[in-house]
């Protein structure tokens, strides 16, 4: 309402300047303008279906939001060497609050009409230019994502999805309701701007905490009295750094750029699949541009299963829906592959007939990966007329798992029966010697007679059989005992469940004469002669498996 009031104020202006023309056509000028604004606000908060309605043509006025965005701050001014010190960074630096002012261009109208509608503080307009500069593909390297900087728990919390195909805390509508929705409450639960703020970066708990420290103290448990670190000492400083700019961007040498005060962007869906390169060429967008207002889409098909809400400046919408009612073509190039066993992706690039480097490249697949059994790909579509969207379910469910592609190992012990170099011992079972030094924790250069020595080494790797080591029990990774070529004997110790350390300590057990290589079995082989005076076999089931 406010918008209108100003643009109504506006027309009023340039009619009282335009003598020329009689009243009862401006009046006709000023009905239609304001006809053309409530169509144009109205239609930015609906959501378009492309394959139904139409995209409302929209024009905009030329009035400013950062204007609105003063008008609506609330909290109270912070002023501190901090705040001087923030503001003088951004000044000396132009260019780069010239290139984040620029993105906020995008964003910034949609934030402000969510702020309003929930009667909050506009200086929360500003708090993206602190978090991630007004970049929605931001990633710290605490894995904070988006222009509003959730952690992926604190997302899970405020309902963003973040799943093989989407990920939320990168959607401007999702994440700002969500960034909203917890900014709230944290005032709710601290009563104070400064203290949500301070929570925003730095946790409630740690907030909560500090207070409590300095209750207990008898101190003062205002933002500015409490004790944190120097990242939250200087978040509010930044954020009344910027507002001190917004307010009087020419005492610090600034200029900010003009920000029409109307919706940048509607929003469209369709229930059809289509590829993000096609979405953007129907809208006349390069595919940055498409993506700089749907950073969200991870993969490079938009599924129609999901409802997408996709976001187009007013113009590109309007195209969009033109040229997709024209458009003959194939929406979408890409479907699904999900792996019924573990394998490598050239493997499975050659046994589906696709080009490795494109299916690693697609599912962001590192070198030196192999799949696990049930992981989903996204892989080009055949000729063979497969035109089939992707369904609701695997859109919903597909995970794609992956594992360092090396051979499967188990675990095997060791006794040294003389005297040997560490060296000599990792070259006989074809292991490094750093291998050898970290899996038995030890800088040692030389093994002394009667230590037991831990390897891990491939599953059908067949093992010297020279005398010298005495192998006393294998673990296979991913499964039960091997013995590989010798008979495992009880020496009387046996496991013990250590309560001290909340584990199972395994003794050493020593071997006997060597027997064919056979699979895990609980009992033991028959005996020779004697066999009753024997202690019974035991075998060791502790998993190792290689991630």
């Amino acid at each position: 309402m406010r918008f209108i009031l100003s643009a109504l104020l506006v027309l009023m202006l340039a009619a009282c300047a335009g003598g020329g023309q009689s009243a009862s056509s401006q009046a006709s000028a000023n009905a239609q303008a304001n006809a053309d604004l409530i169509r144009k606000t109205s239609a930015a908060k609906e959501t378009i279906n492309v394959d139904q309605g139409s995209v409302t043509q929209l024009t905009s006025p030329d009035a400013d939001l950062w204007g609105r965005i003063r008008r609506g701050f609330q909290m109270p001014d912070l002023q501190s060497d901090l705040v001087d010190m923030n503001a003088n960074w951004y000044a000396q630096r132009p260019d780069y609050v010239a290139r984040m002012t620029e993105r906020s261009q995008k964003y910034l109208y949609h934030i402000v009409e969510e702020l309003e509608a929930r009667h909050m503080p506009t200086e929360l307009a500003l708090l993206p230019f602190i978090e991630s500069a007004y970049n929605p593909q931001a990633l710290s390297v605490a894995k904070a994502a988006g222009m509003w900087q959730f952690v992926p728990g604190t997302g899970r919390t405020y309902n963003l999805k973040q799943n093989m195909w989407q990920d939320e805390r990168r959607d401007v509508l999702a994440s700002t309701s969500a960034a909203l929705d917890y900014l709230s409450r944290l005032h709710d639960m601290f009563g104070d701007w400064y203290l949500a703020l301070a929570a925003y970066n730095w946790g409630e708990g740690n907030v909560q905490r500090a207070i409590a420290r300095n209750q207990a103290a008898g101190l003062p448990t205002d933002y500015q009295s409490l004790r944190m670190p120097n990242e939250t000492r200087n978040y509010v400083p930044k954020l009344q750094a910027v507002k001190n700019i917004v307010m009087n961007a020419q005492q610090y040498g600034l200029t900010l750029p003009s920000i029409p005060n109307h919706p940048y962007f509607v929003t469209v869906t369709t229930s059809h699949d289509i590829d993000v390169d096609v979405a953007a060429r129907l809208a006349n967008m390069t595919t940055d541009e498409f993506r700089s207002l749907n950073p969200s889409f991870k993969k490079p098909v938009i599924l129609g299963a999901t409802d997408p809400q996709i976001l187009l400046p007013f113009d590109n919408a309007s195209a969009f829906e033109r040229n997709l009612k024209a458009y003959s073509g194939q929406l979408s190039s890409w479907t699904v592959y999900t792996t019924d066993a573990r394998t490598t992706p050239a493997a499975l690039a050659q046994k589906i007939g696709v080009d490795a480097d494109t299916l690693m490249s697609v599912n962001k697949i590192p070198a030196g990966m192999r799949l696990k059994a049930g992981s989903t790909l996204v892989v080009p579509r055949t000729d063979d007329g497969d035109d089939e969207d992707i369904s609701a379910d695997v859109a919903e469910s597909a995970v794609l798992a992956m594992e360092p592609d090396v051979p499967d190992t188990r675990k095997m012990l060791i006794r040294v029966r003389r005297k040997q170099s560490m060296e000599a011992v990792a070259s006989r079972y074809g292991v490094s010697l750093g291998q050898l030094k970290a899996w038995n924790k030890t800088r040692r250069d030389y093994v002394a007679p009667g230590q037991v020595l831990v390897l891990h080494v491939p599953v059908n790797k067949a093992m010297p059989s020279e005398p010298g080591p005495e192998r006393l029990a294998t673990n296979v990774s991913g499964g039960g005992v091997q013995r590989i070529g010798t008979r495992v004997t009880d020496t009387g110790s046996k496991s013990r469940y250590d309560k001290k350390h909340g584990r199972t300590r395994t003794e050493v057990v020593k071997v006997s004469e060597p027997v064919k290589a056979k699979a895990s079995s609980a009992a033991p082989s028959k005996a020779s002669k004697g066999a009753a005076s024997r202690p019974k076999a035991e075998t060791h089931t502790q998993k190792h498996k290689v991630q």
